[in-house]
């Protein structure tokens, strides 16, 4: 039999005093369920209790935890009478891993320092002696000539030694001072970035008898999250796209991920659980306002009026950027379990983690826009990707062992059909060229003509037959004095809404093919039209 205890009502002990209970013991993090944005963390301990009431204070625990989602279980006929989660303060200071390496190189690079520092004054020391030797041998009369220019020699050989190590240890402060300024404005860098320390829970159990129990802890914490990314491989138009699935993770809740088996789920807690409750949605009319003193408070307060009109619906008006901007992930939440155990450092850094991979067969075309573009674009095309539970993510795209560029990945504006560019092809010879001799101006009564043709070539220098797509556009009037007439699309597929041409071919080696399409505009005489 298991009784748990699941606390909802801890808000405040985040800034309790610090309660020292009657042993410490360290959970074990063993599971991470990591949403898009939080993270639920799994912890476990075996512990020992004796008969009646005690206390564990138990540490490797995350920070600034969300106490409502808080859950303490005990096995064994175990009670759990109370917990109390607060924060670490009692470390002198809270820093990241890499700001504690930065805080060690700053200690030792400081001694080595001292070291150098303390040899300086020893050399300077040197010098001063060998200065007040010379000038007493200079002064001394009972010398002889001989042994005074020995003596002077003597000296000056010390002299000219010691001043080349003084000169050396001084370059040698100056370098390490500079290399601990660097170090230092890294460190305040580091301090900048809010480290979350981690926490600590007290938690009060009762026993019947003395017995060992397995805790098990779990609660949710703000600091952690994942992103999508994606890969897609084509080695070979002839054989299957590989299609690899990534996350992006990273965490900064206080404590160590290490091991740990991790879940991830494109849920978010943070969007809470109650439906909403519509309401009715009212209209006013909007009654304009004048006033000439903008300081009269009158005026204000009927201008303030007349704006709560306009927006008079059930809802409140938005207070920040949650409340405007809408967040769509359409369907119920998935989750991926990840087989293989992670070790996640507690830096904020991203982590890659592989996901799933999926062989997929895939359909090859060229597509050009010569009026954009002059090049040919190599694309794969992916059907039946429903069951890939994908969300919007940025994609990298490798061809034949290169990586050719980076696209995205909207799953909430794609067709049956994805659609990746694998780069350009300069084997596909694309051109587009204005037809001279039927490009002419004439002017007929109120009204001027202008038209224009285009050819387009295709030749497809490559041993193998292909699929090319080719688009270019005709343009569209939103304006009665402005009429495109005399249109000549070819044989392509034409929609007059858009303007938009589509030819869809298929060449084989070496083959060329030309497209021809023209259009005029008439137009008042006099007027000029833009984007012609």
């Amino acid at each position: 039999m298991h009784k748990f205890l699941i606390l909802s009502a801890v808000a405040a002990f985040a800034s309790a005093p610090q309660v020292w209970a009657q042993s410490q013991q360290k959970l074990t993090i063993d599971h991470a369920t990591v949403f898009l944005q939080g993270a639920q963390l799994s912890s476990n301990a075996k512990v020992k209790l004796p008969r009646g009431e005690s206390e564990i204070l138990f540490t490797n625990v995350a920070g600034d935890i969300n106490t409502a989602s808080l859950s303490v279980n005990g096995g064994n006929n175990v009670i759990v009478e109370s917990a109390v989660f607060q924060n670490d303060y009692m470390v002198s200071e809270v820093l990241s891993p890499r700001g504690k390496e930065l805080k060690d190189s700053i200690e030792t690079v400081s001694e080595q320092r001292s070291t150098v520092a303390d040899k300086l004054t020893t050399i300077s020391e040197q010098i001063a002696i060998l200065q007040t030797n010379r000038k007493a041998a200079g002064e001394h009369t009972g010398l002889s000539v001989a042994e005074l220019t020995k003596l002077l020699d003597l000296v000056n050989t010390k002299m000219e030694g010691l001043l080349n190590q003084k000169h050396k240890q001084e370059v040698a402060i100056k370098k390490t001072d500079e290399y601990l300024t660097r170090l230092r404005k890294q460190l305040e860098e580091e301090t900048k970035k809010g480290y979350q320390p981690g926490g600590q829970l007290l938690v009060k159990f009762y026993a019947k008898e003395p017995v060992t129990s397995e805790v098990t802890v779990t609660y949710t914490v703000p600091n952690a999250g994942w992103s999508p990314t994606y890969d897609v491989r084509v080695d070979d138009i002839a054989k299957p796209a590989s299609f690899y699935y990534k996350a992006n993770l990273h965490q900064n809740c206080g404590v160590k991920w290490e091991n740990v088996r991790l879940t991830l789920s494109t849920g978010n807690p943070n969007e809470g659980a109650n439906a909403p409750v519509i309401a009715p949605w009212y209209l006013s009319f909007y009654e304009p306002v004048t006033y000439a003193d903008r300081s009269n408070s009158y005026s204000k307060r009927s201008l303030a009026k007349a704006e709560d009109a306009s927006l008079n619906v059930a809802a409140a008006a938005p207070t920040s950027l949650n409340d405007v901007v809408v967040v769509d992930n359409s369907g119920i939440n998935t989750t991926f379990d990840i087989e293989l155990p992670y070790t996640i450092a507690n830096d904020g850094k991203e982590n890659l983690v592989a996901v799933k991979k999926y062989d997929l067969n895939a359909s090859y075309r060229y597509y050009a826009v010569p009026r954009m573009d002059k090049d040919a674009f190599l694309q794969a095309q992916i059907t039946n990707w429903e069951d890939m539970n994908l969300i919007p993510g940025p994609t990298n795209i490798y061809y034949e062992g290169t990586f050719v560029g980076q696209g995205y990945v909207d799953v909430r504006n794609t067709s049956d059909t994805l659609t990746f560019s694998l780069g350009r092809d300069k084997k596909i010879v694309v051109r587009r060229e204005q037809d001279k001799k039927l490009r002419s101006v004439r002017t007929v009564g109120s009204n001027v003509r202008e038209a224009f043709a285009y050819t387009i070539s295709v030749r497809n220098t490559r041993k193998d037959a292909i699929n090319i797509v080719i688009q270019d556009q005709l343009p569209v009037s939103n304006d009665k004095d402005i009429v495109v007439e005399d249109r000549e699309t070819g044989n392509s597929e034409y929609e007059e809404t858009t303007g938009m041409m589509k030819w869809m071919l298929t060449m084989k080696p070496n083959e060329n093919t030309n497209m021809k399409y023209g259009y005029t505009i008439k137009y008042p005489r006099g007027r000029r039209v833009a984007g012609m």
